[in-house]
């Protein structure tokens, strides 16, 4: 299985896209990972790169809304066409959200379903708060209800909300294990969605079992026939990244620290960088 590893354009919002490409590629990634550019031609820019320089895509879909349920999921399915214009290896969710009822929100994964049986685009719902799968108890009956429903697997958000390593919730983590196309590789801790310092000794416990869940997300995909994987090296700006007291000093730098674990990730899946050496 090829294993891409993206780096997110969240936190580097603001900068030139076509620079933050170059920064990235001399980085070693594999790709990015974003929303599709509203203005024309900074989107034709982003995906001319792409094709010129071989580097990868997974779209992001974040911005469905609307004032009705109706308005929502139109917004939705518009929302996946525009992703799809890009060409993604996959389309990454923000899907529904946690105030939705339940066949709501399994109509908007209906929804992607349909839409992945007409383009081929897979839909990855990520494990996000404030939306279907916001926690373990909520995405297990949407998992009983559709068998081929697809998830980004984002458990720093999980670890969150229940306030554990998901130690109670050892049969939908293996679930959605065996249903993640993607994953986020921020790593989580009981109290937040973002440790400080994955390299620091005093989280090592938290980024021993996200990697605990990676492996056997790579197992599971390699064992089902996955020609390629991806990895986005997802640790974000504030607020999710800590401020030092008293300032508006980020303890960390946040591209430090998505290359500290993209680099961690490639060792332990023996992924080649695609600079030449």
């Amino acid at each position: 299985m090829d294993i891409k590893i993206l780096c997110p354009q969240w936190g580097y919002e603001h900068a030139e896209v076509i620079a933050f490409m170059d920064k990235i590629k001399l980085a070693g990634y594999h790709g990015i990972d974003t929303w599709v550019p509203q203005d024309k031609t900074e989107k034709n820019a982003l995906y001319d790169y792409l094709q010129r320089e071989q580097m990868h895509i997974v779209a992001h879909q974040h911005e469905a809304d609307g004032s009705t349920f109706q308005k929502f999921r139109a917004s939705f399915r518009r929302n996946l066409n525009t992703c799809a214009e890009m060409e993604p290896i996959i389309i990454n969710s923000h899907t529904g959200r946690d105030y939705f009822t339940f066949q709501q929100n399994l109509d908007l994964i209906d929804t992607a379903l349909e839409f992945t049986a007409k383009t081929g685009i897979e839909v990855a719902h990520e494990t996000h708060r404030g939306r279907l799968g916001y926690c373990p108890q909520m995405i297990a009956d949407f998992f009983d209800q559709r068998s081929d429903m697809r998830i980004t697997a984002d458990f720093s958000h999980w670890v969150c909300v229940t306030e554990s390593m998901l130690e109670n919730f050892a049969d939908t983590v293996n679930i959605a294990i065996k249903r993640s196309i993607h994953i986020h590789s921020r790593v989580g801790f009981e109290e937040g969605p973002q440790i400080a310092d994955p390299a620091a000794p005093e989280w090592q416990y938290a980024v021993n079992n996200f990697l605990k869940w990676w492996d056997q997300i790579i197992t599971a995909n390699t064992q089902a026939g996955r020609k390629v994987f991806t990895i986005t090296t997802e640790f974000g700006p504030e607020p999710y990244m800590p401020k030092v007291p008293l300032s508006n000093t980020p303890m960390v730098d946040q591209f430090k620290i998505n290359c500290y674990m993209k680099d961690l990730l490639s060792n332990r899946y023996n992924i080649h960088s695609p600079i030449a050496t």
